[in-house]
Formats: structure tokens, C-alpha cells, sequence
């Protein structure tokens, strides 16, 4: 069992969103940057990358707590002892027959991973929810002409919740989508089409990716608002 540094708090295997993903493991872990120190990844075995290691304590504690849910997420699943590298595009590093996403936003890390032959993608992404003013400002960035055109009927007190969830679940989208089709899109190229308070969201893509992920392909994500952060996760079943 490796260890937990003081700077993260136990790992936690709850299952925050409303449809549990059979044949999958997600971890989760809080993470305090201002008790991390520089013999933990030393500690932990898993070696920060050049990048990390010039980066902030902020961005070192949530690499590292990232790191730590991965490896002990593949070690539940199938008992693998495997740190995921940051590719040349950035991404994590799975194992060839391993689907998986690490996010983290303040303070909060998660990762989830399932195998491949149930699991072709997932994405995973956490927000901390956008005050209301900067979602109005970020709204014409983030929504599509569409998008904004919905937002405008609905009320007022929603749209905070609604600019940050469709920023997440376009991220969770792209996470899940891009190790597949190898091309990169934005946030113009898919819409949300509908979403409930119960934690149901529809995506529609936008442009062609590849014969299969083509415009007009839709696809079902999720989302839980916990303490101030938007959890969302996109699932493509084999």
C-alpha cells in the first residue's frame, strides 16, 4: 500500500454522480498545497515530470493527488502498479487496454479508469462553480450561438450553473472523444442540448471528427454540484 502524504486526505471511493459506471473505479482525494513537501513524490514513488517540478506548490499538490487516485484507482481494478506519464499532448498515459480521466480543480482531485472492452472513453472534468458576473461575461466564449439563445429563456439564477456545466461537460467530452478520433476540437464544436437538475446532460457534436463521431452524433453525460464544484463525466460504452 503506498503512502498518503499529508498534503492529501484518504483517498475516498464514494460515488459522487447520480448512475454509477459498472466495471469502473473512481477515486477521489482533497489536497491542501501549502502542506506539501518536496520529499513526497519521493515518498509517494511517483516521479513529478521537468514540467511539474518547476511548476507551484498548487500545481505539484494536484499533479501529485491526481497521480495518487490514478494508480490507486488501477491497482483496484485490475491490481496494475502504474503511474500514467503526461503524453506529448498532455494527457495522461494509460495502459493500451485502459480507458481513464484525472481531473482537479481547487483543492480536489479525482480519477476514474474502467477497461476498454466496456469502456471505450471516459472524461471526467471538475469546475469550481463561476459567480454569476464572470459566467455572464464568459457565456459568448464558452456557449455556442444556440446555447445562448436557450440561456436566454431560461432564468436568470441558472446561468452561473449552466455556463460552468456546459465548460465541463464539453471538457469531459473532449477527454473522452480525443484518445478515439486523435483530433482535437473546441468549445464551438459541440452543443448542450438539454440538461436537468437531476443530473442528465445531452451533448451534440457539432463537426465531423471521424466516420463515426460525426455532426449530430449525441451523446449522454452527468453532473453533481458538491460544495461549490461541478463534477461532470462523459462515458463511451464499448
Amino acid at each position: 500500500m503506498n503512502p498518503i502524504p499529508a498534503c492529501c486526505t484518504p483517498l475516498d471511493d464514494h460515488w459522487p454522480l447520480p448512475t454509477a459506471l459498472p466495471g469502473t473505479v473512481l477515486l477521489s482525494t482533497r489536497f491542501e498545497p501549502t502542506l506539501l513537501e518536496a520529499s513526497d513524490f519521493q515518498r509517494c514513488a511517483v516521479p513529478p515530470p521537468a514540467s511539474i517540478q518547476r511548476s507551484v506548490a498548487k500545481r505539484q499538490a494536484e499533479f501529485l493527488a491526481g497521480r495518487l487516485c490514478a494508480r490507486a484507482a488501477l491497482q483496484r481494478l485490475e491490481g496494475l502498479d502504474c503511474i500514467p506519464a503526461i503524453g506529448e499532448d498532455r494527457a495522461p498515459v494509460w495502459p493500451g487496454h485502459i480507458s481513464g480521466s484525472i481531473t482537479h480543480s481547487t483543492g480536489h482531485a479525482a480519477a476514474i479508469v474502467g477497461h476498454k472492452t466496456q469502456w471505450r472513453g471516459l472524461g471526467m472534468d471538475l469546475e469550481n462553480l463561476l459567480p454569476p458576473e464572470r459566467a455572464e461575461r464568459l457565456a459568448g466564449e464558452i456557449l455556442t450561438p444556440d446555447e445562448l439563445q436557450r440561456m436566454a429563456t431560461g432564468p436568470r439564477e441558472q446561468i452561473a450553473q449552466l455556463v460552468t456545466l456546459t465548460f465541463s461537460a464539453k471538457e469531459s467530452l473532449f477527454k473522452a472523444l480525443y484518445p478515439i478520433v486523435h483530433k482535437r476540437f473546441y468549445f464551438e464544436h459541440a452543443e448542450v442540448v438539454e440538461w436537468a437538475e437531476s443530473g442528465s446532460v445531452r451533448l451534440r457534436l457539432l463537426t465531423d471528427l471521424s466516420a463515426e463521431w460525426c455532426y449530430g452524433k449525441e451523446l449522454e453525460a452527468q453532473f453533481v454540484v458538491q460544495e461549490g464544484q461541478l463534477l461532470s463525466l462523459v462515458a463511451i460504452g464499448a
